[in-house]
Protein backbone atom coordinates (compact mmCIF):
# COMPACT_ATOMS: atom_id res chain seq x y z
CA UNK A 1 0.00 0.00 0.00
CA UNK A 2 2.89 2.12 0.26
CA UNK A 3 2.76 5.47 1.65
CA UNK A 4 -0.82 6.77 0.11
CA UNK A 5 -3.94 6.62 2.01
CA UNK A 6 -5.12 3.12 2.56
CA UNK A 7 -9.28 2.71 2.12
CA UNK A 8 -10.54 0.35 5.16
CA UNK A 9 -11.26 -2.29 2.67
CA UNK A 10 -7.42 -2.38 1.07
CA UNK A 11 -6.35 -2.72 4.38
CA UNK A 12 -8.96 -5.72 5.13
CA UNK A 13 -7.76 -7.43 1.95
CA UNK A 14 -4.25 -7.40 2.83
CA UNK A 15 -4.48 -8.59 6.33
CA UNK A 16 -6.79 -11.56 5.61
CA UNK A 17 -4.12 -12.52 2.34
CA UNK A 18 -1.69 -12.81 5.62
CA UNK A 19 -4.23 -14.92 7.91
CA UNK A 20 -4.60 -18.43 7.29
CA UNK A 21 -6.97 -20.51 9.48
CA UNK A 22 -5.23 -22.34 12.48
CA UNK A 23 -4.80 -25.86 11.96
CA UNK A 24 -7.45 -28.02 13.74
CA UNK A 25 -7.57 -31.34 15.52
CA UNK A 26 -9.95 -33.01 18.11
CA UNK A 27 -10.88 -31.04 20.55
CA UNK A 28 -12.63 -31.56 24.00
CA UNK A 29 -16.40 -31.37 23.69
CA UNK A 30 -16.95 -27.95 25.84
CA UNK A 31 -13.62 -26.92 24.46
CA UNK A 32 -15.20 -26.74 21.14
CA UNK A 33 -18.44 -24.72 21.89
CA UNK A 34 -19.20 -21.71 19.70
CA UNK A 35 -16.09 -22.95 17.20
CA UNK A 36 -16.61 -24.48 13.51
CA UNK A 37 -16.48 -28.30 13.00
CA UNK A 38 -13.96 -28.63 11.07
CA UNK A 39 -15.15 -32.45 10.20
CA UNK A 40 -18.88 -33.89 9.22
CA UNK A 41 -19.50 -35.90 11.74
CA UNK A 42 -21.77 -39.40 10.99
CA UNK A 43 -23.83 -41.07 13.93
CA UNK A 44 -21.79 -44.30 14.56
CA UNK A 45 -24.85 -45.67 16.57
CA UNK A 46 -28.88 -45.60 16.43
CA UNK A 47 -30.54 -43.42 19.01
CA UNK A 48 -32.17 -44.51 21.01
CA UNK A 49 -29.74 -47.74 21.21
CA UNK A 50 -32.53 -49.73 22.31
CA UNK A 51 -36.29 -49.88 22.62
CA UNK A 52 -37.00 -48.39 25.99
CA UNK A 53 -39.96 -47.01 28.47
CA UNK A 54 -40.95 -43.50 28.02
CA UNK A 55 -42.88 -43.47 30.81
CA UNK A 56 -42.73 -45.18 34.70
CA UNK A 57 -45.15 -47.99 34.36
CA UNK A 58 -45.79 -51.80 33.42
CA UNK A 59 -44.21 -53.48 30.10
CA UNK A 60 -47.50 -55.86 28.54
CA UNK A 61 -47.97 -57.43 25.06
CA UNK A 62 -51.32 -54.66 23.90
CA UNK A 63 -52.89 -58.16 23.29
CA UNK A 64 -52.99 -59.04 27.18
CA UNK A 65 -54.75 -55.43 27.95
CA UNK A 66 -56.70 -54.38 25.10
CA UNK A 67 -60.13 -54.69 26.75
CA UNK A 68 -58.74 -53.24 30.01
CA UNK A 69 -61.52 -50.17 31.51
CA UNK A 70 -62.32 -49.30 34.87
CA UNK A 71 -65.41 -51.28 34.52
CA UNK A 72 -64.08 -54.14 33.36
CA UNK A 73 -59.86 -54.44 34.62
CA UNK A 74 -57.67 -56.26 33.49
CA UNK A 75 -55.15 -58.25 36.32
CA UNK A 76 -51.92 -59.54 35.45
CA UNK A 77 -49.09 -60.92 37.24
CA UNK A 78 -45.80 -59.01 37.86
CA UNK A 79 -43.20 -60.99 37.19
CA UNK A 80 -40.37 -58.59 37.73
CA UNK A 81 -38.93 -55.09 37.63
CA UNK A 82 -36.49 -53.59 34.94
CA UNK A 83 -34.74 -50.07 35.94
CA UNK A 84 -33.12 -47.51 33.66
CA UNK A 85 -29.16 -49.00 33.58
CA UNK A 86 -30.50 -52.41 35.89
CA UNK A 87 -31.86 -55.08 32.76
CA UNK A 88 -32.34 -58.14 35.21
CA UNK A 89 -35.00 -59.25 32.57
CA UNK A 90 -34.57 -59.28 28.88
CA UNK A 91 -37.84 -61.38 28.06
CA UNK A 92 -41.31 -61.84 29.11
CA UNK A 93 -44.00 -64.45 28.73
CA UNK A 94 -47.84 -63.39 27.50
CA UNK A 95 -50.27 -63.08 29.81
CA UNK A 96 -47.65 -61.31 32.36
CA UNK A 97 -46.41 -57.96 33.14
CA UNK A 98 -42.96 -56.24 33.88
CA UNK A 99 -42.70 -53.13 36.69
CA UNK A 100 -40.55 -50.85 33.87
CA UNK A 101 -38.89 -47.05 34.33
CA UNK A 102 -38.26 -44.91 32.30
CA UNK A 103 -35.41 -45.14 29.80
CA UNK A 104 -35.46 -49.08 30.66
CA UNK A 105 -35.15 -51.33 27.94
CA UNK A 106 -38.63 -53.39 26.88
CA UNK A 107 -38.42 -56.77 27.29
CA UNK A 108 -38.88 -59.10 24.42
CA UNK A 109 -42.16 -59.61 24.17
CA UNK A 110 -43.59 -56.83 25.57
CA UNK A 111 -45.22 -54.04 22.86
CA UNK A 112 -46.57 -51.26 24.67
CA UNK A 113 -45.97 -49.65 28.11
CA UNK A 114 -49.02 -48.77 30.50
CA UNK A 115 -48.47 -45.85 32.80
CA UNK A 116 -48.50 -46.20 36.51
CA UNK A 117 -51.78 -43.43 36.17
CA UNK A 118 -53.68 -46.39 34.31
CA UNK A 119 -53.07 -48.86 37.05
CA UNK A 120 -53.16 -49.75 40.80
CA UNK A 121 -49.32 -49.81 40.87
CA UNK A 122 -49.57 -52.92 42.24
CA UNK A 123 -46.13 -55.45 43.19
CA UNK A 124 -47.55 -59.22 42.61
CA UNK A 125 -50.18 -58.54 40.72
CA UNK A 126 -51.47 -55.16 38.78
CA UNK A 127 -55.13 -53.93 37.88
CA UNK A 128 -54.77 -52.59 34.28
CA UNK A 129 -57.57 -49.81 33.81
CA UNK A 130 -57.13 -48.26 30.57
CA UNK A 131 -55.26 -50.15 27.89
CA UNK A 132 -52.89 -48.38 25.89
CA UNK A 133 -52.31 -48.38 21.91
CA UNK A 134 -49.75 -50.86 20.20
CA UNK A 135 -46.44 -49.19 20.74
CA UNK A 136 -47.42 -46.59 23.45
CA UNK A 137 -44.97 -45.51 25.78
CA UNK A 138 -41.87 -46.90 23.56
CA UNK A 139 -39.22 -45.23 22.43
CA UNK A 140 -38.11 -46.87 19.48
CA UNK A 141 -34.39 -47.76 18.79
CA UNK A 142 -32.98 -45.63 15.98
CA UNK A 143 -36.58 -43.29 15.99
CA UNK A 144 -34.26 -40.81 16.79
CA UNK A 145 -30.91 -41.16 14.99
CA UNK A 146 -29.49 -43.77 12.86
CA UNK A 147 -26.30 -45.41 12.33
CA UNK A 148 -25.19 -43.74 9.63
CA UNK A 149 -27.14 -39.78 9.71
CA UNK A 150 -25.33 -36.66 9.54
CA UNK A 151 -25.17 -35.43 12.84
CA UNK A 152 -22.88 -32.31 12.13
CA UNK A 153 -22.06 -31.03 8.58
CA UNK A 154 -18.34 -29.31 8.26
CA UNK A 155 -18.20 -26.18 8.85
CA UNK A 156 -21.35 -25.73 11.79
CA UNK A 157 -20.43 -23.69 14.29
CA UNK A 158 -21.09 -25.97 17.53
CA UNK A 159 -23.73 -24.90 20.17
CA UNK A 160 -24.55 -26.51 23.22
CA UNK A 161 -27.59 -28.78 21.75
CA UNK A 162 -24.53 -30.10 19.05
CA UNK A 163 -22.23 -31.18 21.85
CA UNK A 164 -24.92 -32.74 23.62
CA UNK A 165 -25.61 -34.61 20.43
CA UNK A 166 -22.20 -35.59 19.81
CA UNK A 167 -21.92 -36.95 23.75
CA UNK A 168 -25.17 -38.76 23.26
CA UNK A 169 -23.86 -40.84 20.66
CA UNK A 170 -20.06 -41.47 22.68
CA UNK A 171 -18.17 -38.69 21.42
CA UNK A 172 -15.91 -37.46 23.49
CA UNK A 173 -13.96 -35.30 20.98
CA UNK A 174 -14.60 -33.05 17.99
CA UNK A 175 -12.29 -31.63 15.65
CA UNK A 176 -11.87 -28.32 15.49
CA UNK A 177 -9.14 -25.17 15.21
CA UNK A 178 -8.66 -23.81 18.76
CA UNK A 179 -9.18 -20.49 20.06
CA UNK A 180 -6.80 -17.78 18.86
CA UNK A 181 -4.58 -16.83 21.50
CA UNK A 182 -4.50 -12.56 21.57
CA UNK A 183 -1.86 -10.37 23.22
CA UNK A 184 -3.16 -7.23 24.06
CA UNK A 185 -0.11 -4.72 24.74
CA UNK A 186 -1.30 -1.06 26.03
CA UNK A 187 1.94 1.84 25.63
CA UNK A 188 1.83 4.31 27.45
CA UNK A 189 3.94 5.86 30.39
CA UNK A 190 0.58 7.75 31.45
CA UNK A 191 -1.13 4.60 32.11
CA UNK A 192 -2.41 3.10 35.55
CA UNK A 193 -3.93 -0.17 36.11
CA UNK A 194 -7.12 0.47 37.80
CA UNK A 195 -7.47 0.24 41.43
CA UNK A 196 -4.18 2.15 41.88
CA UNK A 197 -3.48 5.99 42.64
CA UNK A 198 -3.55 8.36 39.93
CA UNK A 199 -0.86 11.30 39.52
CA UNK A 200 -2.12 14.59 38.02
CA UNK A 201 -0.63 13.61 34.25
CA UNK A 202 -1.95 10.29 34.57
CA UNK A 203 -4.95 8.15 33.25
CA UNK A 204 -6.48 4.56 33.72
CA UNK A 205 -5.76 2.37 31.19
CA UNK A 206 -9.12 1.06 29.80
CA UNK A 207 -8.26 0.33 26.20
CA UNK A 208 -6.78 -3.16 27.18
CA UNK A 209 -9.26 -4.13 29.18
CA UNK A 210 -11.67 -3.04 26.08
CA UNK A 211 -9.79 -5.42 23.38
CA UNK A 212 -9.44 -7.91 25.47
CA UNK A 213 -12.86 -8.35 26.50
CA UNK A 214 -13.73 -7.36 22.53
CA UNK A 215 -11.44 -10.59 22.00
CA UNK A 216 -12.78 -12.65 24.25
CA UNK A 217 -16.83 -11.88 23.32
CA UNK A 218 -15.14 -12.39 19.44
CA UNK A 219 -14.31 -16.77 21.06
CA UNK A 220 -10.40 -15.91 21.13
CA UNK A 221 -8.34 -16.38 24.79
CA UNK A 222 -7.35 -13.08 25.25
CA UNK A 223 -3.97 -12.38 27.29
CA UNK A 224 -3.87 -8.49 28.49
CA UNK A 225 -0.10 -7.50 29.44
CA UNK A 226 1.02 -4.88 31.67
CA UNK A 227 0.87 -1.35 30.80
CA UNK A 228 4.57 -0.68 28.53
CA UNK A 229 6.41 2.68 28.70
CA UNK A 230 7.03 4.76 26.70
CA UNK A 231 10.51 3.29 25.31
CA UNK A 232 11.51 1.12 22.39
CA UNK A 233 13.81 -1.10 24.11
CA UNK A 234 11.00 -1.92 26.92
CA UNK A 235 8.52 -2.22 24.41
CA UNK A 236 10.15 -4.88 22.12
CA UNK A 237 11.29 -6.57 25.41
CA UNK A 238 7.72 -7.10 26.33
CA UNK A 239 6.99 -8.13 22.73
CA UNK A 240 9.39 -10.82 22.40
CA UNK A 241 8.16 -12.23 25.66
CA UNK A 242 4.97 -12.74 24.81
CA UNK A 243 5.56 -13.81 21.28
CA UNK A 244 6.08 -17.34 22.21
CA UNK A 245 2.02 -17.61 23.88
CA UNK A 246 0.53 -15.69 20.90
CA UNK A 247 -1.01 -16.11 17.51
CA UNK A 248 -2.14 -12.32 17.35
CA UNK A 249 -0.59 -9.96 18.87
CA UNK A 250 -2.66 -6.11 19.48
CA UNK A 251 -1.51 -2.89 20.75
CA UNK A 252 -3.10 0.34 21.14
CA UNK A 253 -1.58 3.70 21.57
CA UNK A 254 2.39 4.78 19.65
CA UNK A 255 1.17 4.57 15.97
CA UNK A 256 1.27 8.44 15.31
CA UNK A 257 3.28 11.29 14.40
CA UNK A 258 4.16 12.04 17.78
CA UNK A 259 7.96 12.11 19.40
CA UNK A 260 6.60 9.31 21.63
CA UNK A 261 5.06 7.10 19.23
CA UNK A 262 6.96 4.05 20.80
CA UNK A 263 5.59 1.38 18.74
CA UNK A 264 5.70 2.67 15.85
CA UNK A 265 9.67 3.78 16.48
CA UNK A 266 10.37 0.63 17.79
CA UNK A 267 9.10 -1.63 14.91
CA UNK A 268 9.30 0.56 11.77
CA UNK A 269 12.87 -0.13 11.45
CA UNK A 270 12.36 -3.68 11.13
CA UNK A 271 10.65 -3.38 7.93
CA UNK A 272 7.86 -6.07 8.74
CA UNK A 273 4.97 -3.71 9.78
CA UNK A 274 3.34 -1.82 7.86
CA UNK A 275 2.02 1.74 9.13
CA UNK A 276 0.19 4.37 7.30
CA UNK A 277 -3.19 6.44 7.21
CA UNK A 278 -6.34 4.67 6.24
CA UNK A 279 -9.69 6.71 5.20
CA UNK A 280 -11.51 6.36 8.03
CA UNK A 281 -12.73 8.06 11.63
CA UNK A 282 -12.11 7.35 13.80
CA UNK A 283 -8.90 5.00 13.35
CA UNK A 284 -7.32 7.10 10.96
CA UNK A 285 -3.84 6.14 11.96
CA UNK A 286 -3.17 1.86 11.91
CA UNK A 287 -0.13 -0.57 11.81
CA UNK A 288 -0.40 -4.20 10.60
CA UNK A 289 2.65 -6.96 9.89
CA UNK A 290 4.26 -9.92 10.49
CA UNK A 291 6.99 -10.46 13.82
CA UNK A 292 8.93 -12.55 14.87
CA UNK A 293 10.35 -16.34 13.96
CA UNK A 294 6.70 -17.49 13.30
CA UNK A 295 5.76 -14.27 11.69
CA UNK A 296 2.87 -13.98 14.58
CA UNK A 297 0.36 -11.09 12.95
CA UNK A 298 0.64 -7.63 14.91
CA UNK A 299 -2.44 -5.03 14.79
CA UNK A 300 -1.24 -1.80 15.59
CA UNK A 301 -4.55 0.36 16.97
CA UNK A 302 -4.53 4.02 17.85
CA UNK A 303 -4.67 4.80 21.35
CA UNK A 304 -8.11 6.68 21.70
CA UNK A 305 -10.28 4.46 23.11
CA UNK A 306 -12.98 4.74 20.54
CA UNK A 307 -10.34 4.49 17.95
CA UNK A 308 -9.12 1.66 19.29
CA UNK A 309 -12.37 -0.46 19.33
CA UNK A 310 -13.52 0.64 15.84
CA UNK A 311 -10.58 -0.44 14.62
CA UNK A 312 -10.56 -3.99 16.56
CA UNK A 313 -14.60 -4.59 14.24
CA UNK A 314 -13.25 -3.49 11.27
CA UNK A 315 -9.42 -5.53 11.17
CA UNK A 316 -8.31 -7.27 14.25
CA UNK A 317 -12.00 -9.51 14.24
CA UNK A 318 -12.15 -10.64 10.87
CA UNK A 319 -8.71 -11.71 11.46
CA UNK A 320 -9.76 -13.60 14.37
CA UNK A 321 -12.59 -15.26 12.68
CA UNK A 322 -10.69 -16.51 10.14
CA UNK A 323 -8.28 -17.97 12.10
CA UNK A 324 -10.93 -19.95 14.01
CA UNK A 325 -12.32 -21.14 10.57
CA UNK A 326 -15.63 -18.58 11.18
CA UNK A 327 -17.58 -17.26 8.55
CA UNK A 328 -18.57 -14.39 7.72
CA UNK A 329 -15.69 -12.44 8.90
CA UNK A 330 -16.64 -9.60 9.01
CA UNK A 331 -19.83 -8.26 10.95
CA UNK A 332 -22.56 -8.38 8.89
CA UNK A 333 -24.65 -4.72 8.41
CA UNK A 334 -28.36 -4.12 8.77
CA UNK A 335 -30.10 -1.35 7.39
CA UNK A 336 -32.07 1.31 10.06
CA UNK A 337 -33.67 4.38 9.92
CA UNK A 338 -31.93 7.66 11.18
CA UNK A 339 -32.99 9.56 13.53
CA UNK A 340 -30.67 13.14 13.64
CA UNK A 341 -28.83 13.99 10.46
CA UNK A 342 -25.46 13.45 10.64
CA UNK A 343 -22.30 14.49 8.76
CA UNK A 344 -19.23 13.12 7.34
CA UNK A 345 -15.97 13.62 5.81
CA UNK A 346 -15.46 13.27 2.70
CA UNK A 347 -13.50 10.60 1.43
CA UNK A 348 -13.85 8.86 4.73
CA UNK A 349 -15.64 5.41 5.68
CA UNK A 350 -17.12 6.94 8.95
CA UNK A 351 -18.53 4.74 11.66
CA UNK A 352 -20.52 6.64 14.67
CA UNK A 353 -21.71 5.51 17.34
CA UNK A 354 -25.65 4.35 17.64
CA UNK A 355 -28.41 3.65 19.68
CA UNK A 356 -30.60 0.68 17.66
CA UNK A 357 -34.06 0.21 18.57
CA UNK A 358 -37.14 -1.65 16.96
CA UNK A 359 -40.48 -1.06 17.42
CA UNK A 360 -43.77 -1.02 15.42
CA UNK A 361 -42.32 1.81 12.95
CA UNK A 362 -38.95 -0.66 12.28
CA UNK A 363 -35.86 -0.71 12.83
CA UNK A 364 -34.52 2.90 13.87
CA UNK A 365 -30.83 4.16 14.67
CA UNK A 366 -29.94 7.07 16.75
CA UNK A 367 -26.15 8.40 16.82
CA UNK A 368 -24.88 8.48 20.34
CA UNK A 369 -22.67 11.43 21.88
CA UNK A 370 -19.85 13.84 19.50
CA UNK A 371 -17.48 12.50 17.23
CA UNK A 372 -14.76 12.59 19.46
CA UNK A 373 -12.39 9.76 19.35
CA UNK A 374 -11.51 9.83 23.00
CA UNK A 375 -15.61 9.70 24.29
CA UNK A 376 -15.75 6.05 25.98
CA UNK A 377 -18.74 6.97 27.90
CA UNK A 378 -20.38 7.74 24.61
CA UNK A 379 -19.28 4.29 23.29
CA UNK A 380 -20.19 2.10 26.19
CA UNK A 381 -23.31 3.83 25.81
CA UNK A 382 -24.31 2.89 22.19
CA UNK A 383 -24.86 -1.10 20.10
CA UNK A 384 -24.13 -0.24 17.47
CA UNK A 385 -21.97 1.16 14.74
CA UNK A 386 -23.32 3.66 11.99
CA UNK A 387 -21.67 2.91 9.07
CA UNK A 388 -21.53 6.24 6.42
CA UNK A 389 -19.70 5.20 3.07
CA UNK A 390 -16.87 7.74 2.06
CA UNK A 391 -18.86 9.44 -0.87
CA UNK A 392 -21.33 10.71 1.90
CA UNK A 393 -20.80 13.97 3.24
CA UNK A 394 -24.13 14.07 4.91
CA UNK A 395 -27.23 11.94 6.03
CA UNK A 396 -30.90 13.43 6.95
CA UNK A 397 -32.74 12.82 9.47
CA UNK A 398 -35.46 9.59 7.93
CA UNK A 399 -32.66 8.28 5.71
CA UNK A 400 -32.03 4.72 5.53
CA UNK A 401 -28.52 3.69 6.82
CA UNK A 402 -26.01 0.93 7.14
CA UNK A 403 -25.45 -0.34 10.88
CA UNK A 404 -23.54 -2.83 12.41
CA UNK A 405 -25.02 -4.55 15.42
CA UNK A 406 -22.28 -4.72 17.94
CA UNK A 407 -24.20 -6.82 20.65
CA UNK A 408 -25.53 -9.81 18.46
CA UNK A 409 -23.34 -13.25 17.87
CA UNK A 410 -23.14 -14.22 13.62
Amino acid sequence: MGDRVATVDQLLDRILDHIEPLKDFPQPLLEALDLPSAEEVIAPIDLPSFDNSAMDGYAVRLADVVGATEESPVHLPVVGEIGAGQAGILAMSPGTAVKIMTGAPMPTGADSVVPYEWTDRGVANVRIVQAPTEGQHVRRAGEDVSVGDVLIEHGSVLGPRHLGLLASVGRATVRSRPRPRVVILSTGSELRDPGTPLGHDSIYDGNSWLLAAAARRAGAIAYRVGIVPDEPRAFLDALGDQLVRADVVVTSGGVSQGDYDVVKEALAPTGSVWFGSVAMQPGKPQGFGLVGEERVPIFTLPGNPVSSYVSFEAFVLPAIRKLMGRTPYSRPTTRARLTHPISSPEGRRQFVRGAYEVDRGGPFVSPVGGHGSHLIGDLAGSNALIVVPEDVTSVTAGEQVQVKLLDEDF
